[in-house]
């Protein structure tokens, strides 16, 4: 048994809903019973723990500041319920919404007129979810998860109540909010680490994202003016290969290499030029990319009715065949 190791600890892979499913979940919520959407409403919202929400008090419940303070939450033992601290023995503060704060201002409302109609008064410490009249009981943790879990299955949709906690973590962070906060409203400990750990997926696409949207922010990048080197090199080589060729090129303008004659092999021009021959073998491509040859695979490159003007030959052969060298 000393000699023992566990098992290695299985990767979180949270799997929230979609928004069309989410969209779809709160939609139905809401038809069945608008207490019942609440709850699920702010589930998605705050992000707390399914126990956190049951121990929800009005009293924690800042409306005018828009602040929900998570102070306790609900365990459960088979049929026996217990109120305790929260699972990191910490209150946290969440701040919610204009919309919501006005979805939990007629959620009040809806109570307050129940409970008048039976001649009760709303207590600060009744819970903001109950069964009770007067809201003085909290509801059963289990009751809430597969409420939720018969409300999916009848939409089909495959998935349960505590995935609207990794919902809310997940669009946070996609939103590009930091971990921290993020960690901060969920109750993580540890500044963060288990955030990253459980939602490290997300925090990549949420750098993406930023990565994007830094990207539309920034100035127009110059384009870099583009260059033909082909053309180029027909007035400027700089290349031992472009400088065969414009020679080669300079030969046919003036004439000394005639229409269908072959090309010397590249063997044979890297002797004469005093160049490798795969340096040849490239001046002879830059002919035949210039129009000057034609090429066949298992021939020599014969030179084609060359339409190329004196004005497109090398200044070196331009100013012999013009004489402006000195020469007759």
């Amino acid at each position: 048994m000393d000699q023992a190791e566990p098992p290695p600890v299985p990767s979180p892979d949270p799997q929230p809903p979609t928004p069309d499913e989410a969209a779809c979940l709160i939609a139905e919520s809401f038809r069945v019973d608008p207490d019942w959407g609440m709850l699920v409403w702010l589930t998605m919202v705050s992000g707390a723990r399914r126990g956190e929400l049951c121990a929800l008090r009005w009293r924690h419940v800042d409306l005018e500041r828009a602040v929900v303070t998570v102070r306790r939450a609900i365990a459960q033992d088979g049929n026996d319920t217990e109120e305790k601290d929260t699972k990191t023995h910490q209150r946290r503060h969440v701040t919610i919404d204009p919309g919501t704060v006005a979805a939990l201002i007629e959620h009040r409302q809806r109570w307050e007129a129940r409970m008048a109609a039976l001649g009760l008064e709303m207590s600060p410490d009744a819970f903001v979810f109950s069964n009770s009249p007067d809201g003085s009981t909290s509801l059963k943790p289990s009751s809430v998860t597969q409420r939720y879990g018969r409300m999916a299955d009848r939409l089909g949709i495959d998935t349960h109540l505590h995935n609207l906690r990794h919902y809310s973590a997940t669009e946070l962070i996609a939103a590009g909010v930091d971990v921290r906060t993020v960690a901060g409203r969920l109750g993580h400990g540890g500044g963060g680490t288990t955030t990253l750990r459980v939602y490290a997926a997300w925090v990549a696409e949420a750098d993406q994202r930023a990565a994007q949207g830094l990207a539309d922010r920034l100035p127009a990048r110059p384009t870099p003016a583009t260059t033909n080197d082909g053309e180029r090199a027909r007035t400027n080589p700089r290349s031992p290969y472009e400088r065969v060729a414009v020679e080669l090129l300079a030969r046919v303008v003036a004439g000394s290499i005639n229409v269908g004659d072959q090309l010397p092999t590249g063997k044979q021009l890297g002797a004469e030029f005093g160049v490798a021959t795969a340096t040849a073998q490239r001046a002879v491509a830059l002919l035949q990319t210039w129009g000057v040859v034609e090429v066949s695979r298992g021939r020599r490159a014969v030179v084609r009715a060359s339409d190329v003007a004196p004005d497109r030959a090398t200044p070196k052969y331009l100013a012999e065949a013009t004489g402006e060298d000195g020469t007759e």
